[in-house]
């Protein structure tokens, strides 16, 4: 470090401090100007000249600013001060009712609200970026650190407020549809039954991946959601006629919904609470309210006798029970498909063991289906029932019978590789008599789903059984999913492989006559460029689930598409933060839907040229493949732990493991979203980027051609260059760096730093056989050589969204970086400074560097207190007669240990992880 340089913790001059150090990789190619800044940083901290407190305070400064750039992102790509203006133009004159009519009573999108872990901001700050999306100021916080516990209670709550605005947003847009219907047609325009959305949700239903939800919390989740829905029936209709005589008949049935809501809220462990429970909840009763259609066939009954504003509001709130039903919308039960295969087999007789990918495997389905016979149950069939995927169709039965009649049910089947599975899922929701309300739909995720995807919808559609049941529901529905796919085989052979499954989709509808049944995509795609989500535009957003070629292939065979997207966890509902944001949202939706698509726009290049397409396609592939089975990889990316993560969901992001298996994680045993949010905090999403130049490099001015004049290869190109604009190899390799044995051991090189001399030799020593420098080494080199390509490729392609401000945000996530590479240097440092203790509870002071160095600091703080404790008895608390001299003094125990060296520990990682949150927002979203 030169002589005269001086630190002022601020963005701006640890910025200029950066762009300054970044000169120097122009004499010096391998000089890291994000280690250096970091090691600027450690020296101060570490000499006393810095404290963390002042530390504290650039962190706050960075955070806001943070927070500020993520508010920007979400305005630019909503454009919320243009959502009346849009809604307008929408809805505008026209002389074509059939025409207007049907572009709104199809729905063009269902919204399906989840609860994966992204609960990264606090409730403060969402509402803080929300509200400076709504006002273009500066996001503020007014206290920022105060973190709640991400229960499944907290999910779903946050889960109902984002559907309320989502609803409150969508009756603005039917009100505004009906007005205008009613200006334009007033002869015809009770004939419109707008349902320009439908919304959804799994929290509390999903049970694929954790065992902590109890039967009887998904049904009082459903009863809560009535209850909710019917309070806010209630009030719309009051704010029409406060005397309505229908008032009393929703508040009855709302009042009833909420008492069995808070009974099955409870243990319901003990079969009297349960019994006593479940009585009151199917007792007939006169505020037992099933069926909306009464009240809507009432509601649009005084509609065309009334005037005006109040007809079009009474056929406002009708259209939103015809969308909603008893609920905030619509459900989605999740299950494995290994649960369903557990669960069939114990039907399938001397059958049970045979392979169930197998023509055998269906043909015992065809004939288990042909036999079934409709079974009654009841709550206690629920309760003495053991498997999942059983319980989970008993829920559904039960649900359908006593809480929501007519809504239907969605039978999400995770893993899902074979057609005996969806059969299987059949099977059970004929065996209690509820297969015409639920929508068995597959997940396709995996690299062998997506692979043999095509052929499994050939043979499922193909059974009769099957095709029947389909036209009894009206709907094929299947679901694809990115997180999965993008972490094993790529975001960009993801979508692609994605896109072919959806086009097979229509094929083999087609081919099966069964044009007339619609084709429901559930893409459940995330927000952030990691997890499937497009940032440059919304239409670019929408595309990339369900592309413009995917889009067509169901037009041109006549068949009815119904898209579907999540939206995930705090980031997803962000885009329905207030009812205002909420419009703003679907209205981007409406204007770029994908259930509306013209089938006569001429085919794109990238899907005639498939001899380039197809190939580019494949290397980017195999690329990432090789890094996902690489132990360089796989090291580097869990060398961590999830360390670098804070807590963002009430579902567990690893299976557990001991402190031995760490150095040995297989990225098979992190979730996806929490593999791609680390990706991110290294400072570079290899899932995006890896592959792209190296698939090039062959035939790189004919792919470059292709790319450059297909509307889809600039897509992918502009996801690749926002994902890259963020990116920095040099920060992968300087993690790496905390793990030099050579750089601890030179730190202290003629007498610098002499006071980190003891500790700094300690690390050296402990990291010699460390292989973690390597590996990040190793990483960096190969990503490297891949970049050097994409730049060649990206000098053919152009540029479609240039951004000037992207290297002050580079920058900015340069110093976050900086930061907290010197604040883990200052962890590493204070805890190889604590002094030796005796080994206790097989734990020994080794281990405890380990879980330093793997960011496993809770446990390493417990350890460290229980070695030093400094609440401990005294003489004087003990009322003894004996006389005793010994100890003399008080003793000071190990309150100066805990001070100058575990203190310190918790005071830096807290930073750290409010420093990840900082970064994860400048990606624009947790993972």
């Amino acid at each position: 470090m030169m002589a005269d340089t001086t630190i002022e913790p601020t963005l701006a001059s640890l910025s200029e401090r950066l762009r300054v150090l970044h000169r120097q990789t122009q004499e010096t190619p391998l000089f890291n100007p994000v280690f250096q800044l970091s090691l600027d940083i450690s020296r101060k901290l570490e000499s006393g000249e810095l404290s963390i407190d002042a530390l504290a305070g650039l962190v706050d400064e960075l955070e806001a600013q943070s927070l500020d750039a993520r508010a920007d992102r979400l305005r630019d790509l909503l454009a919320p001060q243009n959502a009346a203006e849009r809604l307008a133009g929408m809805t505008g004159p026209t002389d074509d009712f059939d025409a207007f009519r049907a572009f709104w009573e199809q729905p063009h999108m269902h919204a399906v609200f989840t609860a994966h872990p992204t609960f990264l901001l606090s409730p403060q700050q969402s509402d803080a970026v929300a509200a400076a999306v709504g006002n273009g100021e500066a996001a503020s916080v007014s206290d920022p650190h105060e973190r709640p516990e991400i229960t499944l209670g907290y999910e779903h709550d946050r889960a109902m407020a984002a559907m309320a605005n989502a609803q409150d947003a969508r009756d603005r847009i039917v009100e505004t549809v009906l007005a205008s219907a009613q200006q334009a047609f007033p002869d015809r325009w009770h004939e419109a039954r707008p349902l320009p959305f439908r919304f959804a949700s799994w929290v509390g239903y999903d049970m694929d991946g954790r065992t902590d939800i109890k039967w009887y919390t998904s049904i009082a989740f459903r009863l809560a959601e009535k209850a909710q829905r019917l309070d806010r029936y209630a009030a719309s209709l009051e704010a029409v006629d406060p005397g309505h005589t229908m008032l009393e008949q929703l508040r009855g049935a709302a009042a009833r919904a909420h008492a069995s809501a808070a009974e099955f809220a409870g243990d319901l462990s003990d079969p009297a609470d349960l019994s006593a429970a479940a009585n009151r909840l199917t007792a007939d009763h006169d505020d037992k309210l099933l069926s909306l259609q009464p009240l809507i066939d009432q509601l649009e009954s005084e509609a065309r006798s009334a005037e005006g504003e109040r007809a079009v509001a009474l056929r406002t709130l009708a259209a939103a029970m015809r969308a909603d039903g008893l609920g905030m919308g619509w459900i989605h039960f999740r299950v494995n498909a290994k649960q369903l295969h557990n669960a069939i087999r114990t039907r399938l007789g001397e059958a049970a063991d045979i392979d169930l990918s197998s023509r055998g495997a269906i043909a015992a389905l065809r004939e288990l289906l042909a036999g079934v016979e409709p079974q009654s149950a009841n709550f206690a069939s629920l309760a003495v029932e053991s498997s999942t995927a059983v319980r989970q169709f008993l829920a559904m039965a039960q649900i359908l019978k006593h809480i929501d009649a007519d809504a239907p049910i969605r039978m999400l089947v995770a893993e899902c590789e074979q057609p005996s599975t969806v059969l299987a899922a059949l099977y059970f929701a004929r065996l209690f008599g509820i297969a015409d309300k639920v929508d068995v739909s597959p997940l396709f995720e995996t690299e062998t789903a997506l692979e043999h995807g095509g052929r499994f919808l050939d043979l499922l559609l193909a059974e009769p059984d099957y095709r029947d049941y389909a036209r009894k529901r009206g709907r094929i529905a299947i679901q694809t999913g990115f997180s999965d796919a993008g972490r094993f085989v790529g975001q960009i052979p993801a979508s692609l492989a994605i896109e072919r499954l959806q086009g097979r989709l229509a094929e083999a509808m087609d081919a099966n006559g069964l044009n007339d049944v619609a084709a429901l995509i559930f893409d459940t795609h995330g927000e952030g460029m990691g997890r499937g989500a497009h940032p440059s535009s919304f239409e670019d957003r929408i595309e990339w689930a369900l592309s413009a070629w995917a889009q067509r292939r169901f037009a041109r065979a006549g068949i009815t598409l119904e898209p579907e997207a999540s939206f995930q966890g705090g980031d997803g509902y962000l885009l329905f933060a207030t009812p205002d944001i909420a419009l703003a949202t679907l209205t981007q939706i409406v204007a770029h839907s994908p259930a509306h698509t013209n089938p006569d726009v001429p085919t794109d290049p990238f899907y005639r040229r498939t001899d380039l397409s197809l190939d580019f396609y494949r290397a980017i592939k195999e690329h990432q493949r090789d890094h996902l089975e690489s132990r360089t990889y796989s090291r580097a990316i869990t060398a961590f732990g999830l360390g670098l993560l804070n807590e963002t969901g009430s579902r567990k992001s690893r299976r557990q493991s001991d402190l031995s298996a760490d150095r040995e994680m297989s990225l098979r045993q992190i979730r996806a979203i929490p593999h791609n949010a680390i990706l991110q905090q290294l400072g570079y999403p290899v899932n995006i980027i890896a592959g792209i130049g190296s698939a090039a490099e062959s035939q790189i001015e004919e792919i470059g051609a292709l790319l450059a004049e297909s509307p889809r290869g600039r897509q992918i190109m502009r996801l690749v260059r926002a994902s890259n604009a963020l990116a920095s190899i040099k920060t992968v390799a300087a993690f790496g760096e905390l793990f030099n044995s050579a750089y601890w051991a030179s730190r202290p090189y003629r007498g610098t730093e002499q006071h980190l001399a003891p500790a700094c030799e300690a690390l050296a020593e402990y990291l010699i056989k460390d292989d973690r420098n390597g590996v990040f080494r190793r990483l960096a080199s190969r990503l490297r050589v891949d970049a050097l390509k994409l730049h060649r490729l990206f000098e053919l392609v152009p540029d479609d969204d240039p951004h000037p401000e992207r290297e002050s945000v580079r920058r900015a996530i340069g110093v976050l970086q900086a930061v907290r590479l010197a604040l883990l240097q200052h962890m590493f440092l204070k805890v190889v400074s604590v002094p030796a203790f005796s080994r206790a509870n097989d734990i020994s002071r080794t281990d405890v560097l380990e879980m330093v160095f793997t960011l496993r600091i809770d446990d390493a703080l417990a350890q460290l207190r229980r070695a030093f404790p400094t609440s401990f008895p005294r003489k004087e608390d003990f009322a003894l007669e004996e006389a005793g001299d010994y100890p003399r003094g008080a003793g000071e125990g190990y309150a100066a240990i805990r001070r100058d060296h575990i203190d310190p520990i918790e005071q830096a990682y807290a930073l750290c992880l409010r420093i990840s949150t900082a970064i994860a927002n400048e990606f624009g979203a947790h993972g």
